[in-house]
C-alpha cells in the first residue's frame, strides 16, 4: 500500500470513543484495525501496527473483529479487511486505508494525528 492509498478524512467529523472501541485511546493517537478471523493480511497488519505503536510513545493499537462489530463497520463504511483508521488524541478519524500497509506508510499516516 502506498502513501496515496491513505485517504485523508476531512469531510465528516467521525469520532470514536474508548467505549466504542472497547479499549482506551492512545494519548497521542490510536491505530484502529478492522480484521476477520481468516484474513491472512490482517495478521501481517497486526504485526506492523503493533510495531509502530511500540515505537511511538502515546500511540495505541486496537484490533476489532469486523464480524463482531457490524454496527460500527456499517457506520464507518468498512468494506474489506484489513481496514486501518488513524485517530487523533480526541478519537477523530484523520486517515484511513484498506489492505495491508507497509510500516513506513503507517508512520507517515500517523503523522497526521500526532
Amino acid at each position: 500500500m502506498t502513501e496515496r492509498a491513505w485517504v485523508r478524512v476531512v469531510d465528516a467529523v467521525v469520532r470514536l470513543s474508548a467505549a466504542e472501541l472497547g479499549e482506551p485511546l492512545g494519548q497521542r493517537a490510536t491505530l484502529v484495525q478492522f480484521s476477520t478471523a481468516f484474513c491472512q493480511p490482517c495478521r501481517a497488519t497486526r504485526r506492523v501496527l503493533s510495531e509502530v505503536a511500540g515505537m511511538v510513545e502515546g500511540v495505541a493499537h486496537v484490533e476489532l473483529d469486523a464480524e463482531e462489530q457490524l454496527e460500527l463497520v456499517r457506520r464507518l463504511g468498512v468494506l474489506r479487511t484489513p481496514t486501518v483508521l488513524v485517530l487523533d488524541a480526541d478519537g477523530r478519524v484523520v486517515r484511513r486505508a484498506a489492505g495491508q500497509p507497509r510500516r513506513a506508510d503507517v508512520i507517515v499516516a500517523l503523522g497526521a494525528a500526532v
